[in-house]
């Protein structure tokens, strides 16, 4: 059996090339790069928002996160 830190050395090489590819994407800008990421989760955040309101409460059974805030189940 492996080590964990030998399982977790590919997941660390994705991200270090996920982040060079961010910043090479902006021109080498790292501030400019960390604003297109916060606009691009921002865009998914408000995509799943709005799958969530479209999800009946009886199919997610109450276990989609917020739904109590939009009047989900009375109970929690």
């Amino acid at each position: 059996m492996k080590a964990a830190s030998d399982q977790t050395e590919p997941i660390v090489r994705d991200l270090e090339a996920a982040a060079d590819q961010a910043i090479t994407t902006c021109g080498g800008d790292a501030r400019e790069a960390v604003k297109a990421l916060i606009v691009a989760n921002d865009f998914l955040e408000a995509q799943l928002d709005g799958l969530r309101k479209k999800v009946s409460t009886g199919y997610a059974r109450g276990r989609l996160p917020g739904r109590a805030n939009r009047g989900g189940d009375p109970n929690d």
